[in-house]
């Protein structure tokens, strides 16, 4: 099994030029979005078609992995009722799909041979899907950090009631934890 670094970062309300110096400072050569909807009308820097353009000149590469974008529903026999938050539950039940294993499956490839950041809207980890698929890059064997500012780094840790099995991730609820 090939591991290796990735980073995560929120673009939160940041300009293009802050969010480019971050990336240069952790030496980020690929920024892969993974919003659903790779786009903001109130911050058009961050807008996919603008991304494509103006991040390449600077000597990061991106790409739009819409097969990791957050905005999933939870089915009503959800195993994931451990996530309070439906959202969260939703991402969790999406990850347990052939959809997610191919588009994980793609940014551990594009990020073996080259520094990958992940990239979504919020600006904090644990606000946001970034934090489950920091778990399932991490289960793999691969270290993930969150870049939250300027700052160091935050390691990732694994969601303190996720079950693996294998390779596979479940957050059940307390009671269902052995």
């Amino acid at each position: 099994m090939t591991t290796g670094l990735i980073y995560t970062v929120g673009h939160s309300t940041r300009s293009f030029q802050d969010l480019v110096t971050i990336l240069h400072h952790c030496s980020i050569e690929l920024l892969c979005d993974i919003r659903t909807l790779p786009g903001s009308r109130r911050l058009p820097q961050f807008n996919k078609s603008t991304l494509e353009l103006t991040l390449p000149p600077s000597g990061i590469e991106y790409i739009h992995l819409k097969e990791l974008g957050g905005l999933r529903h939870a089915g009503k026999d959800s195993s994931n009722r451990g996530w309070r938050n439906a959202s969260f539950r939703g991402y969790a039940d999406y990850m347990e799909t052939a959809e997610f294993a191919a588009g994980l499956d793609r940014l551990l490839e594009l990020a073996s041979d080259r520094l990958a950041c992940l990239m979504c809207a919020e600006a904090v980890p644990w606000r946001c899907h970034r934090a489950l698929v920091a778990d399932a890059i991490s289960v793999r064997g691969w270290r993930v950090l969150h870049i939250i500012d300027q700052g160091a780094p935050h390691p990732h840790v694994l969601t303190s009631f996720a079950r693996v099995d294998g390779l596979r991730i479940s957050y059940p609820p307390p009671t269902e934890q052995v």
